[in-house]
């Protein structure tokens, strides 16, 4: 039953249970600084869009799916918002994720991190008017 399994393991190579080194998907150090860079680019541009009091945070990690990158707002009030995802890696990239999708990226936190606000204190703001 095991040898039909992908965690069966490969005899003589892989123990049950565990991935296949040629499985499990590396980064060099180039891809990863610029994976960074361009993570740090969308929690900068999430700022633009936001006031001080909210808190925005990036981070990539290596997993064995390959790279994660998260990209996390929280706001003053309400529930804290984040975008994570697995963006395609390149050999020799220049950018790995597009200026296109980081300012998508950017604004969709940003304007989710504003609805949460507004949930989170429309019921403590008495309308003026109506």
């Amino acid at each position: 039953m095991n040898g039909n399994t992908p965690y069966g393991g490969l005899p003589g190579e892989t123990q049950a249970g565990q991935r296949a080194a040629a499985d499990v998907p590396t980064i060099t150090g180039d891809q990863k600084r610029v994976l960074h860079r361009d993570v740090s680019r969308i929690a900068a541009r999430t700022r633009e869009f936001l006031p001080d009091e909210y808190v925005v945070d990036a981070d990539v990690q290596c997993g064995v799916s390959g790279p994660q990158v998260r990209v996390a707002v929280q706001p003053p009030v309400g529930h804290p918002v984040s975008a994570g995802f697995a963006p395609e890696m390149e050999e020799t990239p220049e950018e790995i994720i597009g200026a296109d999708e980081r300012d998508e990226v950017a604004r969709g936190l940003a304007a989710s991190a504003a609805l949460q606000v507004k949930q989170a204190v429309e019921d403590n703001v008495t309308p003026t008017a109506r």
